[in-house]
């Protein structure tokens, strides 16, 4: 029986490639078998998608927009998700209910858990493998994404000071990274703008460094403060490179630490 996945994704901005579904980057993998045709709210759920195997994947809403849970689907966006065999959306979508109800009766939806903490995302690619039928394609990416957790934290902790983990205060949705690192997390903000009382309370932590959601970005976080503020996304460009995101981080990182 055909099985239908809509990815619907994250409330942050998301990538996929122009107006309505756009085809995503092929996954290179043959292990997928042929007919599985996803749709992925974002780019974020796709990129997971893509992680665990799938070589179809299209996606919802475009990389310009800034907060992906606002977008209005085109009635393209919607055709899409008809002729799909896979539906993944995020619970939290404000669009997610006009997505279901163009799946069908017949269309296989999915809610995916968008976090970045390594055991989620191996729950969730293992998960989206057993249902895409390919979970020898989603443990071979999960042995990449192990070697490249390994080379994030050995290029990251090389450039501490001292061999001294710095002192974070990040956005709650991309504490993750120090996690990966092993930075030291002293306190953290959002997602709603930090408020007068939070300021003076993270500036006394004295940080070293603080880690800034790109998507859900409110500019400088501690004004006045000697912390450099560090930019770090949550998921992947129109390549639906899920470890170029954490390579990404992890560059962006360690200029901070360097500089």
């Amino acid at each position: 029986m055909k099985i239908k996945l809509v990815v619907l994704g994250a409330v942050f901005a998301l990538t996929a490639c122009g107006g309505g579904a756009q085809p995503a980057a092929p996954n290179g993998s043959s292990d997928a078998p042929a007919g599985k045709k996803v749709v992925a709210a974002t780019a974020w759920e796709a990129a997971l998608a893509k992680a665990a195997g799938a070589t179809d994947v299209k996606v919802v809403v475009p990389a310009t927009v800034a907060h992906a849970a606002d977008y209005d689907p085109k009635p393209s966006d919607l055709a899409a998700v008809a002729g799909a065999d896979l539906v993944l959306y995020a619970e939290f979508e404000g669009f997610a209910p006009r997505l279901k109800e163009a799946a069908g009766g017949s269309a296989k939806v999915e809610v995916v858990k968008l976090e970045n903490a390594p055991e989620v995302v191996r729950a969730e690619v293992l998960r989206l493998g057993g249902l895409l039928g390919t979970t020898p394609a989603a443990q071979e990416w999960l042995k990449k994404f192990d070697t490249t957790l390994a080379d994030v934290k050995a290029q990251v902790s090389g450039a501490f000071a001292g061999g001294k983990a710095p002192k974070v205060v990040s956005q709650a949705f991309v504490a993750y990274m120090a996690a990966i690192t092993g930075a030291e997390v002293v306190g953290t903000f959002g997602p709603q703008p930090v408020t007068p009382g939070q300021l003076a309370e993270l500036s006394g932590k004295q940080p070293d460094l603080v880690f800034d959601n790109v998507h859900m970005s409110t500019g400088t976080v501690l004004p006045g403060s000697s912390a450099k503020q560090v930019k770090i996304i949550n998921y992947p460009g129109a390549d639906l490179d899920l470890l170029g995101v954490f390579k990404t981080n992890a560059e962006e990182i360690t200029k901070a630490l360097k500089a």
